[in-house]
């Protein structure tokens, strides 16, 4: 985790000068006791029905950031409702924020996560809150700040990943080089290996595959494969999911853009492996406990039947 940002600077990005008065008011929840304290009260009550924008973060009892909006593309967003039944201490406080409110408060994990409190936590480790309220929306304006705010993130992700592409290059080729690999490499910045060619026609998008598959991460740990041997070998045999080849329409985005480019270039029976940049298979987003955010893939894959 990281160490957060200082106070005043999370208050400047977090609120507006404008129409605020400064108070250390204190209140009390009457759900829960939590104790919460007004850096800066705002006077503007969203109208029951439009949305709330804040900024929050969320931090240990060292100042290490467990949750901020801050480090996302979009705040969060709370949509006001008279008739909302207040069932803690955490609803009270954010039902009942105004534009311009700036609050902080702290109390136990149980209190400020329910249930779901992280698992590195205890339930009476102490949290730290910070709540910032900053823009009253109505449905239509808070679905063309997303698309615009949607629009710019979506360019930072291609830039990042153009970035990622080519320092994850140098990577795979020190994998290659390392166990003896010759592969060739796309313009996209997938690595492929042909180990047996196969026969047929060459496939073409929307062309029907059966595939067997073991996808490992460099350090070789595998995370998925179709083969129930292999699964077996690797201590992640599952009773309740079939091992069969995987059907796959080629080149209609059914799955990561490694395996659609990838499979264009094999025939029935060809066998083959795949060395997956992240932009190219799962990019930022981390999927499950195997893969985590960013990772280069490997693939070995086997064409069982093309129709």
């Amino acid at each position: 985790m990281k160490n957060s940002k200082s106070l005043l600077a999370i208050l400047a990005l977090l609120i507006g000068a404008s129409s605020l008065t400064s108070c250390n008011k204190t209140k009390v929840t009457e759900k829960d006791g939590i104790e919460y304290t007004y850096i800066k009260e705002g006077n503007e009550k969203a109208p029951n029905g439009e949305y709330l924008l804040y900024n929050l973060e969320v931090l240990t009892a060292t100042d290490s950031v467990i949750i901020s909006t801050l480090e996302q593309p979009f705040p969060g967003y709370v949509q006001a409702n008279d008739s909302m039944e207040v069932t803690n201490g955490m609803d009270e406080i954010f039902l009942n924020l105004k534009k311009g409110d700036s609050i902080a408060f702290e109390s136990t994990a149980k209190t400020i996560f329910g249930g779901n409190y992280p698992p590195f936590m205890k339930e009476d480790d102490l949290v730290k809150v910070r709540l910032g309220a900053f823009e009253i929306m109505n449905q239509e304006g808070i679905q063309a700040y997303y698309e615009k705010v949607m629009a710019a993130e979506e360019v930072k992700r291609t830039e990042r990943a153009a970035e990622r592409i080519i320092e994850e290059d140098k990577i795979i080729q020190d994998y290659l080089k390392e166990k003896g690999l010759e592969a060739q490499k796309t313009e996209s910045g997938l690595y492929y290996i042909i180990e047996e060619e196969g026969t047929g026609d060459p496939v073409t998008p929307g062309t029907s595959m059966s595939v067997n598959y073991a996808g490992y991460l460099l350090d070789g740990s595998l995370f998925d494969t179709s083969i129930e041997a292999i699964a077996k070998e690797n201590g992640i045999f599952n009773e309740g999911r079939p091992y069969e080849p995987l059907p796959v329409a080629v080149g209609m985005g059914q799955v990561i853009p490694g395996w659609d480019e990838g499979l264009l270039l094999l025939k029935k029976g060809s066998k083959g492996k795949f060395l997956i940049p992240s932009p190219l298979g799962y990019g930022e987003n981390a999927m499950g406990e195997r893969i985590p955010a960013n990772s280069i893939l490997v693939f070995d894959v086997d064409v069982a039947d093309v129709k």
